[in-house]
């Protein structure tokens, strides 16, 4: 199976999410193949479709005095938050070749960082539930999940915390849950990561995890 993969670098939210909408009528028409985007955000609050305003727990004012800016979006899930440091991964792929089922590929995206973080720096990484998902560490939290699926072609994705600063949840109830963490990769180590290798490792564990054997860097002049 073919995957394309595209590193963004910084870029606002909305412009990636813009970006989300285009490649995912490609690929719902078999345009091009599944594509994952692979970027970090500027400072940015974001509320799924079941999210609650109270689970942000600094005002309007505080946010806009801070430039981080506050969008209510399509995928699933309550409030998180992305900033740079952060990897974020859009995968865009088409289901009809991956089982058909929603559930897995969430269990699958999940699979994606335990590897990572057990083979590359023996990090003992667990999901919880369906009702708690994401990536943990002990009862801290590395890496979000929230997904939409339109047509069997998924959008959203996954937010990694590799050296997201880790202050900045303190604006939000993560996921609206009050009784756990959040932590970072840098955190665990106690340095800093190179986020370009970071995000090579990321592709080298999405590929193995999904199965794509035929993987190509792609600019998104190649793409769109």
């Amino acid at each position: 199976m073919q995957l394309n993969f595209v590193k963004l670098g910084k870029i606002e939210y909305d412009e990636a999410f813009k970006l989300q909408q285009e490649i995912v009528k490609l690929r719902q028409e078999s345009k091009i193949a599944d594509t994952l985007l692979l970027l970090e955000h500027f400072p940015v609050i974001t509320v799924g479709r079941s999210g609650d305003n109270d689970n942000i727990i600094v005002s309007k004012e505080f946010l806009e005095d801070n430039n981080v800016n506050l969008h209510y979006v399509n995928r699933g899930g309550d409030v998180t938050y992305h900033g740079p440091g952060q990897i974020v991964g859009y995968p865009i792929i088409d289901l009809n070749n991956h089982s058909k089922d929603l559930k897995l590929y969430v269990h699958k995206v999940e699979e994606v960082i335990i590897k990572l973080l057990k083979e590359e720096f023996n990090i003992h990484a667990y999901t919880k539930d369906m009702k708690y998902t994401g990536v943990w560490v002990d009862d801290n939290k590395i890496t979000a999940i929230g997904v939409l699926m339109k047509r069997w072609v998924t959008m959203h994705g996954f937010a990694f915390n590799v050296n997201t600063n880790l202050d900045h949840f303190k604006w939000i109830i993560p996921c609206g849950i009050q009784d756990k963490g959040v932590v970072s990769l840098k955190s665990l180590l106690g340095n800093e990561l190179d986020l370009n290798i970071m995000n090579d490792l990321v592709v080298k564990y999405f590929c193995d995890v999904f199965g794509y054997d035929d993987v190509k860097e792609c600019s998104l002049e190649n793409i769109l």
